[in-house]
């Protein structure tokens, strides 16, 4: 995938109104400090235009990215951070629940976890929601290298194992350092928006002239 052109499209807070967009859209969900913010750029080709922060649970907002004006990434607040209101959670679990009720063009929701690290009670209620809400989430477990690679295999296991996934679920190891994965998950993307049958005839047309 070749990125020609990102643009942060449209921001919603608490007491926006969610857009109606005619185009797929690719939602990235995780507690704070996961990782999501340097996944997302990483996927966008891009080194610092999600926002990230040195604050966790600064994000309150849902943002959307036009990629090459064909798709959207979908960069939901992160959740689970201990400093924040019970208040704030709520209206945050609100926004979330909303945008995964709401949209019409929803795909995927992606999840993130943390690789070296059994996935927590939010984490689970958080799979359970998205599986609610009538999605099967697609796991990304982040910071792939911080583990060893004979590590690799059991954690993954073992987050499947707690998050309750049946056998057929993916789970996608990612590092936001060495890039391992990325090409994966773009393979998986391009499949679920279409963009990979546009590939192959728009190939196979060349071959027949």
């Amino acid at each position: 995938m070749i990125i020609k052109s990102v643009n942060l499209e449209t921001v919603c807070g608490i007491t926006s109104k969610l857009p109606e967009n005619s185009m797929p859209e690719l939602a990235f969900a995780g507690k704070s400090n996961v990782g999501k913010s340097s996944l997302i750029n990483g996927l966008m080709n891009r080194k610092a235009y999600a926002r990230t922060s040195a604050q966790p649970g600064k994000t309150q907002t849902i943002n959307y990215y036009n990629i090459n004006d064909s798709f959207y990434y979908v960069d939901l607040p992160g959740y689970g951070y201990a400093k924040v209101t019970m208040e704030i959670k709520a209206k945050w679990g609100k926004l979330i629940e909303d945008y995964l009720h709401q949209s019409k063009q929803l795909k995927v929701v992606f999840l993130l976890i943390d690789i070296r690290h059994a996935p927590s009670e939010n984490d689970k209620i958080m799979y359970d929601w998205i599986v609610y809400q009538g999605y099967e989430p697609v796991i990304i477990a982040t910071k792939l290298d911080k583990l060893k690679r004979s590590q690799v295999a059991k954690q993954i296991k073992l987050i499947k194992e707690k998050l309750g996934m049946p056998k057929e679920g993916l789970i996608f190891p990612f590092s936001a350092v060495t890039k391992q994965g990325r090409e994966e998950i773009w393979d998986f993307i391009e499949e679920q928006i279409g963009l990979k049958e546009e590939i192959v005839n728009d190939t196979t047309k060349e071959e027949e002239s």
